[in-house]
């Protein structure tokens, strides 16, 4: 079954095609005056195509012919420029979780140069180890945690761009847990579990202050999985599911939550590194 959004696709990809030929531009000068590739504009005029652009490609393209973007989805038949179309409030995603989704990443490069926000479902990604990673992730195929791998050293690198502005909060209980084999780590072997620890000892004190973790008391407070990504988006992690938050107040209220989790941790970034070590010692 279709849906609304599945109905617009035809009529985009007939009037992307007419306003390209309109503008006697090739593909290539078209897609390069608007910052898109060649090939990401010729998969949107490609009849096999299932998903319409992100918002602001379609407000560029519309920019770029002189067509309002509501006559570009066809939901016009008046192509006067002027009309600004906005991405939805708040959108279900599938697929969360598959460590061969690209999303995550193009939501942390769109928001470079803004704060995020991150509540994690376990550890913080880009400290894991790949033996973590391996260990969390063993139920999948070995591509999908060579992908997982690949998503974490790609943040971790992203979190060592002078420019980047991250904090995390989780509670103190998830990393005693972690450190004594508790939950889903019961069956992880004592030196993996160390060597994470000592590894994500090292890494916080090179990454601080750009990165700061907070642990609150989860007897206190409680949270799922959620990021907020500047004032683009907060996307909430609920299974197998995203839910994006994309209107300025949702983003709002989500921001303020994860502050209240910062202003009630009773470990603050400098003395995460104390407990952990300290996790360290009673773990020989």
């Amino acid at each position: 079954m279709t849906t609304a959004r599945d109905d617009l696709i035809p009529p985009f990809r007939e009037r992307l095609a007419e306003v390209i030929e309109r503008s006697g531009k090739s593909r290539a000068a078209f897609a390069a005056a608007i910052g898109l590739d060649r090939s990401t504009l010729s998969q949107l005029l490609s009849s096999e195509n299932e998903r319409l652009p992100r918002a602001e490609t379609v407000v560029a393209l519309a920019r770029e012919a002189g067509v309002s973007t509501d006559w570009l989805l066809g939901l016009s038949q008046s192509a006067e420029a002027g009309t600004q179309v906005v991405a939805r409030p708040l959108e279900i995603e599938s697929g969360a979780g598959d460590p061969l989704d690209e999303r995550l990443t193009r939501w942390h490069n769109e928001a470079v140069g803004s704060k995020i926000r991150y509540v994690p479902a376990t550890l913080p990604d880009l400290l894991k180890t790949d033996a973590t990673i391996d260990f969390e992730y063993h139920q999948l195929s070995q591509r999908a945690q060579e992908a997982q791998r690949e998503q974490s050293e790609a943040r971790l690198a992203y979190s060592r761009r002078p420019e980047t502005d991250m904090e995390v909060c989780t509670s103190f209980q998830m990393v005693e847990a972690f450190a004594r084999g508790e939950m889903i780590w019961r069956t992880m072997p004592v030196a993996q579990r160390r060597a994470q620890l000592e590894e994500m000892a090292k890494l916080l004190d090179e990454l601080y202050p750009t990165f700061r973790w907070f642990l609150y008391d989860g007897l206190q407070r409680f949270s799922i999985p959620v990021t907020v990504y500047g004032q683009q988006r907060a996307v909430l992690y609920v299974g197998g599911m995203f839910i994006v938050l994309q209107a300025t107040e949702h983003i709002r209220v989500m921001s303020k939550h994860f502050d209240d989790l910062v202003r009630a941790a009773v470990v603050q970034p400098p003395d995460v590194i104390p407990l952990i070590e300290g996790l360290l010692r009673k773990s020989k």
